[in-house]
């Protein structure tokens, strides 16, 4: 499958599982020779068509696509391009309002508790990246230092921002977010929130090398 068709497929499953609304999010891969191919402003992720996407430079700078000229880029694109200049190992990015995951964001409340073994692996801490007005170079700035560390990253008021070494991996972290808010969510209505201890959690993360898991932080044990 070429990067166009992942990113098309990836959008339709975020707009068919509700991670998105409306033209909501944005989705976009690094190619080899160092372009960027990026959705388009003003579209809804599920109903998009490969000649809609747009391959520009790390500059911004539009090469080609976009129904001949006639769309635009994200306007969040400058946040992926900030990603990828921040951490050259990222080859994918994913921008979604997934509405648990963004319930927790917009009370500013990271999610950092190791109540799943999964998500322990997989994502660690998604912490809370500070609000800043959408599609700024403050948004951008603000997001990049945080995908060194981490897997995915909470956005203050916004939403959620994922990325990985392709379309699959940054999608299938957006849903685990979504899925690890929830959990968290459940737990905390029934008052049962209980994290694991420390000797769960380092047994767990010796496991990240052997499931290709890089960084993701440390989350919250038991006291």
């Amino acid at each position: 499958m070429n990067v166009k068709s992942e990113i098309v497929q990836a959008g339709q499953r975020l707009y068919q599982a509700q991670l998105v609304a409306s033209n909501d999010g944005n989705i976009s891969s690094r190619c080899k020779d160092g372009t960027v191919w990026c959705t388009p402003s003003g579209v809804s992720k599920g109903f998009m068509s490969e000649d809609m996407l747009i391959r520009m430079d790390l500059d911004g700078n539009v090469i080609e696509g976009g129904n001949a000229g006639s769309l635009k880029p994200s306007s969040e694109i400058k946040m992926h391009l900030g990603i990828y200049r921040e951490n050259p190992e990222i080859t994918a990015v994913v921008h979604a309002h997934p509405p648990v995951a963004t319930t927790f964001a917009s009370a500013g409340i990271p999610l950092d508790s190791a109540v799943l073994q999964e998500t322990v692996v997989q994502l660690g801490v998604v912490p809370l990246v500070p609000y800043a007005l959408p599609g700024t170079a403050e948004l951008a700035g603000s997001v990049a230092p945080y995908c060194r560390v981490y897997n995915a990253a909470l956005m203050e008021y916004h939403g959620v921002t994922s990325w990985g070494s392709s379309v699959t991996q940054a999608l299938h972290r957006m849903e685990s977010v979504e899925y690890f808010a929830k959990i968290l969510m459940n737990l905390r209505m029934i008052n049962a929130e209980r994290p694991m201890t420390a000797e769960q959690i380092d047994g767990l993360l010796a496991l990240r090398p052997d499931w290709g898991v890089s960084g993701g932080g440390r989350p919250r044990g038991r006291n």
